[in-house]
Parts: structure tokens; C-alpha cells; sequence
């Protein structure tokens, strides 16, 4: 059984800081990229940031060079750190994580329950 646990969200004004983290935990053999999707009131679900097993990211257009992924490999745990948010930030943010198992092949998707962010102007 493997979890994500996402912690981190709340309210904040515009122009604040928030940091998000998640954790995976289970039976993994390997993670090979963990990242962050959001869904604002009323949008489909997108993609933010994401951070493979070697450090390389992808960060949306919308939100780069405010915000920051990061990743603890021993700690099966990726970070968001988010800057200069503005209330377009606001919406749940789920952490995802592509995954495998010692005895299983192929790969397999995982989501977390979602964390809300809200931003105040």
C-alpha cells in the first residue's frame, strides 16, 4: 500500500510564502519523478512542477521563478517552495509520485488527497 501525504497549504495574502511537502511511504522499490498538479476553482488540473529521480525539473510557465521544487531521495519526500504567490495560485494542490515495486513490473501513478491553497489579494 503506498500513501502520499501532502502538508504545508493554508491562506496567505498575496505576495506571501508558502511551503508545500509530501511524503510517500509503502512498499517502493524506486520513485522516478515525484512532482505537484493544482486545481483552481472551476479549471482542470495541471501541472506545476515536477522533479525526476536524476533532479531534473519542469515548472510551468505560469510559475516559474517564483516557485521551487525540491526532492529528498533518501527521504522519498518533494518539496514545494512557493514565492510571490498571487491569488491566481489559489486552488488544492495534489502531489503525485511515478512509481515502482521490487516484484512488479512496469510503472504506476500515485496522487495524494490534495492540499488547499488559498490566496487572499
Amino acid at each position: 500500500q503506498v500513501q502520499l501525504v501532502e502538508s504545508g497549504g493554508g491562506l496567505v495574502q498575496a505576495g506571501g510564502s508558502l511551503r508545500l511537502s509530501c511524503a510517500a511511504s509503502g512498499s517502493i522499490f524506486s520513485i522516478k519523478s515525484m512532482g505537484w498538479y493544482r486545481q483552481g476553482p472551476g479549471k482542470q488540473r495541471e501541472l506545476v512542477a515536477l522533479i525526476t529521480s536524476g533532479n531534473s525539473t519542469n515548472t510551468a510557465k505560469s510559475v516559474k521563478g517564483r516557485f521551487t521544487i525540491s526532492r529528498d531521495n533518501a527521504k522519498n519526500m518533494v518539496y514545494l517552495q512557493m514565492n510571490s504567490l498571487k491569488p491566481e495560485d489559489t486552488g488544492v494542490y495534489y502531489c503525485n509520485a511515478i512509481l515502482s515495486f521490487e516484484r512488479l513490473p512496469g510503472s504506476y501513478q500515485y496522487w495524494g488527497q490534495g492540499t488547499q491553497v488559498t490566496v487572499s489579494s
